[in-house]
């Protein structure tokens, strides 16, 4: 069994879903928290306890794999500064493989074999979901 983190990037809020893909398929795992905030990215303090919350959560929930859905780096969808932030801190947490995978690919996945969210899932956490399950079925 893989356990898959999906995180979406949003502001200053990392928006965690978990999936465990087994042999009989994904399922939703219900963990907690459910998105990391970084209170100001201008603090060393307020970063550190960024990244100490998040590596936590990924040791806690024995996440083998982490998926982030990509951010544009310019033009008008562009993701903020902080999100990058982010990314990076994210990238740093530990030896788990990090992948990122573009809106364009979720959406694509979706057309060509929707994935059902679960009603245990938090409307908010829908994209990071998704991108947990596209990169899982690969």
């Amino acid at each position: 069994m893989t356990r898959i983190c999906g995180i979406e990037l949003k502001s200053s809020d990392a928006i965690l879903a978990v999936v465990d893909q087994g042999e009989d398929g994904l399922a939703h795992v219900d963990t907690d928290p459910k998105r990391i905030r970084l209170a100001n990215d201008e603090n060393t303090g307020d970063v550190q306890s960024f990244f100490d919350t998040f590596c936590n959560f990924i040791r806690d929930n024995r996440i083998d794999q982490i998926v982030i859905k990509k951010r544009s780096k310019r033009g008008q969808m562009a993701g903020g500064a902080v999100s990058f932030k982010l990314e990076g801190l994210i990238q740093l947490c530990g030896n788990i493989p990090v992948e990122l995978l573009s809106g364009q690919s979720i959406a694509a996945a979706q057309r060509r074999s929707p994935i059902e969210v679960p009603a245990s899932l938090n409307q908010y956490q829908e994209q990071a979901f998704l991108t947990a399950c596209v990169w899982a079925r690969k």
